[in-house]
């Protein structure tokens, strides 16, 4: 069973195994889909099984994902599962030295364009949705004048906030209601800036 909790990357190897474009979208693809073979996620990633099973491996081998139970009774297919709830990736953790500073750097502007392209994804593919979830999309700005204290406090807020709305889904689905439930993607940022 996965652990509840993120699990703290503070090492460059597993950052640099999960920075690598098609690891982080199948990372995503296991965290959206909980549990699934390689087959499976390779039809998403629209790549070969054997490539796909050769990644899910690296995963592995850093502890990020894990072995799932068979969810059919084919022994053949290989199941696979995050280990964690999630994963937390903080810059704290790579500073003071500039190759861990570097690395944690470009793992971070990768993790930002693969989120900027799932919205322009989702963009692209608004006509498509129904007025309901269009509507119940979120894009906005603020724009605020904060200390570090109160964002670190707004971000804990955020953090709480949604995972109570993820556990209350959670437990829905699992009661069987899936009635009108899509997968949903909340991308926050908050950071300082000078003008």
């Amino acid at each position: 069973m996965p652990s509840e909790e993120n699990r703290r990357i503070t090492d460059v190897g597993t950052l640099k195994a999960l920075a690598h474009p098609l690891r982080a979208d199948l990372y995503r693809l296991l965290c959206v889909e909980r549990v699934a073979t390689a087959s499976q996620l390779a039809e998403h990633v629209d790549e070969a099984v054997s490539l796909v099973s050769y990644h899910l491996r690296k995963l592995a081998g850093h502890g990020l994902i894990e072995e799932a139970e068979p969810q059919t009774g084919d022994g053949r297919e290989r199941w696979w599962r995050p280990a964690s709830d999630g994963v937390s990736i903080r810059d704290e953790d790579f500073r003071g030295e500039p190759g861990r500073a570097a690395a944690h750097l470009a793992a971070t502007r990768l993790f930002h364009d693969q989120r900027a392209d799932h919205y322009r994804r989702y963009l692209d593919e608004r006509p498509t949705w129904t007025p309901e979830w269009n509507t119940a999309s979120v894009d906005n700005e603020s724009w605020m004048r904060l200390t570090p204290a109160e964002l670190a406090a707004l971000k804990q807020e955020l953090e709480a906030l949604l995972r109570r709305y993820d556990e209350r889904a959670r437990a829905a689905e699992a009661a069987g209601d899936t009635e009108g439930r899509e997968r949903v993607a909340l991308f926050a940022y908050g950071f300082p800036f000078r003008v």
